[in-house]
């Protein structure tokens, strides 16, 4: 039987990580080996996160589970030099999270607060961590406190750093991109929280994507497909936003996506890596069976199946995988 170390040594072959002195991206080094490499995704759970149904999650647990999702990922078992190779140095990181659904199906301020401790830990300095969503009201939805103080983590939204004034061509609309977005980050990390979606059926890391722009509002056709794909291919979107850490630690897997206490869920895990597309995939997993559990049908059987997962992969866009042959899955 392989020990620790071995484990995590023979996890990491393949994979495709950039560490802080590469110089490929992150997203030119997963295009380049888009078509050679499988795409890592890793799923980390904790069964015993929520002592009971409706408490916060424990943070020093929650902190461990981020460090185990990152050494399976990256195969370091320190925590401090997985993250140096992910992040890049000398750069403002993002942590664009998910206020939307109002407090109870929000990013857990914990699992923001953990990513944040380790990315200083790691060198980044706290006024080059940006925590950020559309605007304050679904900030405070996460837990958080709106700061802007550059000694410190910052926490604001695009109602204060506002849009570019120029509007980009997606799809069939013209839309404005957030400057925290294109300005303020050099490398922006996906926080969302797993939901079932009324419309678009699941929204997790790419439909995360819908609070950088002015008007979401106008992506929201034939259940939001090819809206989402065509955001996420915007090339600051694809290039920036490089890697998920997917908050699947409670989550509502139908009548979503706000705050509906009869179809909470408590998953307690973390979904991470950096195909977003992949990422998406094993999380449409996770919530049809769910679903199928609690006797629903699937997403797909419910009429409301996330068409853009595949429309990200097609060749036009070039997302990432949804192919489950060329995912590589790993549950710790």
């Amino acid at each position: 039987m392989k020990n620790r170390r071995e484990f995590l040594k023979s996890a990491a072959t393949g994979a495709v990580l950039v560490g802080a002195g590469s110089k490929l991206g992150l997203a030119d080094a997963l295009q380049k080996h888009a078509a050679s490499a499988q795409s890592r995704v890793v799923v980390a759970r904790d069964a015993g996160l929520h002592e009971a149904s409706g408490t916060q999650p424990d943070e020093k647990r929650v902190l461990a589970l981020l460090d185990k999702a990152m050494a399976a990922y990256t195969g370091r078992e320190k925590p401090l030099e997985a993250w140096q190779q992910i992040i890049p140095r000398g750069k403002i990181i993002g942590i664009k999270v998910n206020g939307l659904g109002g407090r109870g199906i929000s990013t857990h301020a914990v699992l923001i607060n953990a990513i944040s401790e380790r990315l200083q830990q790691a060198g980044v300095p706290a006024g080059n961590i940006v925590v950020w969503d559309r605007n304050a009201r679904d900030l405070i939805a996460c837990g958080m406190t709106i700061n802007t103080d550059r000694n410190r983590v910052r926490c604001y939204g695009s109602d204060i750093a506002g849009f570019e004034d120029q509007a980009v061509a997606c799809g069939s609309a013209l839309l404005r991109l957030s400057q925290i977005l294109t300005r303020d980050c050099g490398m922006v990390i996906s926080v969302p929280i797993l939901k079932d979606h009324g419309s678009a059926g699941l929204t997790f890391t790419m439909k995360n994507m819908y609070g950088v722009v002015d008007h979401p509002n106008l992506l929201h056709g034939n259940h939001c497909n090819p809206g989402v794909a065509d955001l996420n291919a915007l090339p600051t979107v694809r290039d920036k936003v490089c890697f998920t850490i997917g908050d699947a630690l409670s989550s509502v897997y139908d009548r979503g996506p706000g705050f509906n206490p009869e179809y909470m869920w408590y998953p307690n895990a973390l979904i991470i890596g950096q195909d977003r597309v992949a990422v998406d995939s094993i999380a449409l997993q996770m919530l049809d069976r769910k679903r199928v559990q609690e006797g629903l049908p699937t997403l797909r059987a419910d009429g409301r199946e996330p068409a853009y997962i595949a429309t990200a992969a097609n060749a036009a866009h070039r997302l990432g995988t949804n192919d489950p042959r060329h995912i590589h899955l790993m549950e710790v």
